[in-house]
């Protein structure tokens, strides 16, 4: 194992310390260690300090240098490192090591991105093929006898426990509100939006086309939309429609999100998101905010990558694809400012929208809107606080009988008249109990 920390900051390495974006955090990372990582108590971060590290620059022209991280402080949003080098070790150059990417599990595009990765691969056996002769002795040490890591992990076996959970989890100060996801396959599904869904390779599948599928859907089916004021509500419809949007769905009802961590995948162990927010910061379906994110779906994504976003805010606005921007949100708000604050394009807010039909009724429904190249770490940000409870997948048939008592069911999540007749049939279908067990 060992810590693979790039930047694109000039010098960076030279200053003895370095911040990293928490949700730069595990970038990279298999989701085997991502999962045990995600929980960053002093226990993991002992471990953290006890592997070596590559140290590395962006750009495969970058000299690697080895070391160690010697203090790890968590800060809201923020990771803040400490560390040493190895001076008894020279810099490595990419070229000397590229053979070996593999190996040590350094993937296309890597070099290309500020983040900190671990890795599942002994550094030092590499370094040994590649250092000096006198160098190689310094290293001869094996990973082998580094620490274990630490699992940790909440996990219930019924109903019953998941609500004493739930219970025991709920922040009793009156600032926040908290929101539930459930995910079928916990190594699997990420916290992202359907919209920026990869293929194995790393190409978007459906991002570059953003705001064609946007315009397709709504010629192709126009009197569906003719009721909704803003393009919140149309997303809202195209989510519900499942065509892929900058939404990820949330509820305000743990038991729905309970229901789909069981739905399906029972092979699979499954999992609850908690998301803990500030209830001042979470928008309603007509805030202005809303509406500069929502509309981003409009903008050609040849137009969202002339952005820059490191301008003044009077720059920034002057930008033509951010006058393009202004006029859809003028669309809908005739009497919007013509000025959008740069640091809310990329932001990730939770908003709660019309109930516009029965699925967001019956399943609590609210959403969180991705802003431009918005990432949601899987441990959180500073404004979403995030828990989690796995389902073993041995208790899954288990709990969803015991959700049906409580009228969870498809029926009631999926309130439409074929699932409902699905469940009626699957639930008096005849079943030959004399047999059962024979």
């Amino acid at each position: 194992m060992y810590n693979l920390l790039v930047t694109a900051e000039e010098d960076a390495w030279e200053k003895g310390s370095y911040r990293f974006f928490r949700n730069r955090f595990l970038e990279y990372t298999v989701d085997e260690i991502a999962e045990r990582f995600r929980v960053l108590d002093d226990d993991n971060i002992d471990i953290l300090k006890s592997y070596p590290c590559l140290f590395a620059y962006e750009g495969t022209k970058s000299k690697f240098k080895i070391g160690k991280i010697t203090s790890i402080e968590r800060h809201s949003g923020i990771l803040k490192i400490e560390y040493e080098f190895d001076e008894n070790i020279d810099s490595i150059n990419f070229s000397d090591i590229e053979e070996y990417k593999k190996e040590l599990d350094i993937r296309d595009w890597e070099m290309n991105r500020t983040h900190w990765a671990i890795k599942e691969a002994d550094l030092y056996s590499v370094l040994a093929k590649i250092l000096p002769q006198e160098q190689k002795k310094i290293i001869s040490e094996s990973t082998n006898n580094l620490p274990k890591i630490k699992n940790i992990e909440e996990s219930v076996s019924s109903v019953n426990e998941f609500i004493n959970k739930v219970v025991n989890l709920k922040d009793d100060t009156p600032i926040y509100e908290i929101f539930y996801r459930g995910h079928s396959d916990k190594l699997k599904y990420k916290l992202e939006p359907s919209l920026f869904r990869k293929d194995p390779k790393g190409n978007y599948l459906y991002l570059e086309k953003e705001d064609v599928m946007y315009r397709e859907l709504i010629v192709s089916n126009s009197s569906d939309f003719s009721s909704d004021s803003y393009t919140l509500d149309r997303l809202v419809r195209m989510q519900h429609y499942s065509l892929p949007t900058r939404l990820l769905d949330i509820s305000s009802n743990p038991l729905i999100a309970l229901y789909f961590a069981c739905k399906a995948n029972e092979n699979n162990d499954g999992e609850v998101i908690f998301f803990k927010i500030k209830k001042d910061e979470i928008k309603y379906y007509d805030s202005d905010t809303v509406s500069c994110l929502s509309n981003l779906a409009k903008l050609a994504q040849s137009e969202k990558k002339k952005i820059d976003m490191g301008l003044n805010k009077e720059s920034f606005n002057q930008q033509s694809s951010i006058t393009q921007l202004v006029h859809f949100i003028r669309d809908e708000k005739p009497f919007f400012k013509e000025e959008i604050e740069p640091n809310d394009l990329q932001k990730i807010i939770c908003v709660k929208s019309k109930k516009s039909n029965e699925r967001i009724t019956s399943q609590s429904g609210a959403f969180l809107l991705f802003g431009l190249d918005a990432i949601l770490s899987e441990n959180g940000t500073e404004d979403i606080q995030i828990d989690r409870i796995t389902i073993k997948k041995e208790y899954k048939q288990k709990i969803l009988i015991e959700l049906d008592l409580l009228n969870i069911n498809e029926s009631s999540v999926f309130p439409y008249i074929e699932n409902s007749a699905k469940y009626v049939a699957q639930k008096y279908k005849f079943k030959d109990i004399q047999n059962k067990g024979e």
